[in-house]
């Protein structure tokens, strides 16, 4: 089993609320990796913390959100400005092969990390040979 059979990389779009239809989007660069029993969805939000991170899964669907406004630091005000805020959301399908009720999320710095744990029946697993 590879990446490619955890998810189908078909940049969906999302629904969106009316709020978000106003603020770009980007779709953020993600790395996914595999071991044994999970794959790791590593996604680039940078400016996002845990408050402004939705990951949802809806029919086969897992769906990260994320938003970010800069906050120029206290004391100071913002003179020049060279990028953009607005939203990151990207979508994958899942396989049959991950366990959706285990999933876990984790943000820092800017880096959303997803756990995939594979589902048992997914999982490679030793057959034990009885001679007779």
């Amino acid at each position: 089993m590879s990446a490619k059979d955890m998810v189908q990389q078909g940049r969906q779009t999302p629904q969106r609320s009316a709020e978000r239809e106003r603020r770009p989007v980007f779709i953020p660069d993600v790395d996914i990796q595999e071991a044994e029993n999970e794959f790791r969805l590593i996604a680039d939000m940078p400016g996002v913390d845990e408050s402004s991170v939705e990951v949802d899964v809806e029919n086969n669907v897992l769906t990260i959100h994320g938003s970010f406004v800069p906050q120029p630091p206290e004391g100071y005000s913002l003179s020049w400005q060279e990028y953009r805020s607005g939203d990151y959301e990207r979508s994958f399908t899942l396989s049959n092969t991950i366990d959706r009720e285990k999933i876990q999320a984790r943000v820092r710095d800017g880096v959303l990390r997803l756990s995939l744990p594979k589902a048992e029946q997914a999982q490679p697993r030793r057959i034990e040979v009885k001679s007779g």
